[in-house]
């Protein structure tokens, strides 16, 4: 036996103290629970978690409890131990431990190691820091629950997570970005500013959309099908279900048959609820032969699909089972691709950029170890998309193996403002699908020839978008977005028919007004439009109704009073116009 002192250096270095920090979480946690057992305790993106099996639920009131153990080992400095024990020996070892003898059975070598912190001893490959007084700059965040190994046939642990830095002031930082997003999170600011809800007797991951929620989703869809039909794109709608032979000719029952709902049977014919819409894009296309002079031809639709996720990743609007993306589906000769593929991204970027995410990274995924189709076309589509990046002049990120089976993809991540990633537009040449389907053309030569097909989203699922607007502006979106962009406030009873007039005139305009009348103070009144985020307030009192003015607070705070309505008006009407994204009187 050897002291287990691994040197390493900047990242791993933390990684390695991650791991270690997990170790003696789960020492921590047998040493308060001794009947537990316990399973897998990885390090992870900026911390750890360990899972186990206790016989009552664990509580936030038992993290501190949990965190003075831990302090206390860490105190002692404990030197980490590496051993090397045969698999027999292990399982003797272990043989109260269900988990560790199962991960014990599937180690193909004969021997097995082990590290050992004072009396705590776990099954682990390492490698792990010198001793446990390298570990000082941890916290405890959560509890969760987690299959055993990830499958919702085996038992449900508790999870416990932590993080760690190198630094206090590394990890100070952290949790004030972990306390800024907790402010930001779009379940929050959903039920809080009346967006959407899910119900779980109706089934998780299925969002309702609340009449606020809706308006700003349908200001972004009349948006999007605005610029897509300006930019050459045909608005097209297709049926929710589909046989499924439809799918096992695409190769999708194939690779994708884990996300699939399962067929019913309708007429004694199989029918499944669709995962995409490219399908029926390509049955509208083959509706009738087309020439080469036809194309590009784009078929856009904001079209629903439904995907099986587990209901242990299912989180708010960002993985749901039931979505609507901004689909498209470009056919054209091959010598329009590069061009259409240089297209999409213009609108892409002029996309992200109109609803305020300036920063983002590009990343150009490639052939996975399950495709279909030749090496030869992959090579090609991956060209193509490589000398769109370059004529667009946009620095990207390979990807490797993360293209999906039909073919490559340019992936765009913009981040919010809390400087976290979303997954955003995504651009995929496929040569597969138009060569299963047998989608051509009659060419210049009076012959049939090959179409490419480039699958498209600019803004990824709406139920997805919505989330990362949501947090990006923290629930108060810009004016254009707003569902209610002006609230009108009387001060008096005798000045709500003024008000009132002037609530009719602004939704005369299309501006979003609404007037509360409730019998409460003016300042309940404020506190309560600030609290729903909205842009304006109009406060009206004698001095605004003789003058026909108004007083304008802003949600910020900053007021202006004796404005001219006419002059609020207009200014509200350029401010939506132009999608400006900051507020200003």
């Amino acid at each position: 036996m050897v002291p287990a002192r691994e040197q390493k250096t900047g990242e791993e270095k933390l990684e390695t103290m991650r791991h270690s920090a997990a170790h003696v979480m789960a020492e921590a946690v047998l040493s308060i629970f001794p009947e537990a057992r316990f399973g897998i305790g990885p390090a992870i993106a900026n911390g750890f978690y360990y899972d186990f099996e206790l016989t009552r639920p664990l509580t936030p009131n038992d993290l501190p409890v949990i965190t003075a153990r831990i302090n206390e080992i860490i105190a002692q400095n404990l030197p980490f131990i590496r051993e090397e024990i045969t698999k027999e020996e292990a399982r003797q070892k272990f043989s109260d431990q269900p988990y560790k003898l199962e991960l014990i059975d599937e180690i193909p070598e004969d021997k097995v190691s082990l590290y050992r912190q004072g009396g705590f001893t776990d099954l682990c490959r390492g490698p792990h820091v010198g001793s446990t007084g390298e570990i000082k700059a941890f916290r405890l965040v959560s509890i969760a629950g987690a299959y055993w190994r990830g499958d919702e046939h085996n038992p449900m642990l508790q999870r416990i997570y932590g993080v760690a830095f190198a630094t206090r002031e590394a990890l100070e930082e952290y949790i004030k970005r972990i306390d800024e997003a907790a402010r930001r999170d779009h379940r929050k600011l959903g039920r809080e500013l009346d967006l959407f809800s899910i119900h779980e007797e109706a089934g998780p991951g299925l969002v309702c959309w609340h009449p606020k929620g809706a308006t700003v989703r349908r200001i972004i869809e009349d948006f999007w099908k605005e610029v897509h039909i300006k930019r050459g794109y045909e608005i097209i709608y297709t049926p929710h279900i589909a046989k499924l032979g439809l799918w096992k000719t695409s190769g999708h029952w194939e690779f994708y048959q884990d996300y699939l709902y399962s067929p019913m049977e309708v007429e004694g014919e199989e029918y499944i609820i669709k995962p995409m819409n490219c399908l029926y894009h390509i049955l509208i296309y083959k509706t009738r032969l087309r020439s080469y002079r036809e194309l590009p031809l784009r078929y856009a639709e904001l079209g629903t699909v439904y995907r099986y996720e587990r209901s242990g990743v299912l989180h708010g609007l960002s993985r749901v089972r039931g979505f609507t993306q901004d689909d498209a589906h470009i056919f054209c000769r091959f010598d329009q691709l590069e061009d259409e593929v240089a297209g999409v991204l213009d609108l892409a970027m002029f996309m992200t950029d109109t609803f305020g995410f300036v920063n983002y990274q590009v990343l150009l995924s490639t052939r996975p170890e399950k495709y279909t189709g030749t090496a030869q076309m992959w090579q090609g589509a991956t060209d193509t998309l490589e000398r769109a990046l370059t004529r667009k002049k946009i620095a990207y990120d390979i990807d490797p193996g993360e293209g999906v089976f039909y073919g490559p993809k340019i992936d765009i991540k913009f981040e919010d403002a809390a400087g976290r990633a979303w997954q955003g537009p995504t651009i995929q040449v496929d040569f597969n699908l138009p060569q299963r389907f047998g989608v051509a053309c009659i060419g210049e030569d009076g012959k049939e020839q090959p179409v490419a097909m480039v699958h498209r989203t600019v803004l990824g699922s709406m139920e997805r978008f919505m989330a990362s607007l949501i947090e990006h502006y923290g629930g108060a979106f810009p004016v254009w977005l707003a569902p209610v962009q002006v609230t009108i406030i009387p001060v008096a009873d005798r000045h709500i028919e003024y008000a009132n007039k002037l609530k009719i005139e602004l939704k005369d305009d299309g501006i979003r007004a609404e007037l509360d009348d409730q019998s409460e103070t003016v300042n309940h009144k404020i506190r309560q439009a600030q609290l729903s985020k909205v842009p304006y307030m109009l406060i009206i009192g004698d001095k605004e109704v003789s003058a026909s003015t108004v007083s304008v607070r802003c949600r910020s705070g900053q007021q202006k009073n004796d404005i001219l309505f006419t002059n609020f008006k207009e200014s509200v009407k350029k401010a939506i116009t132009d999608k400006d994204k900051e507020m200003a009187l």
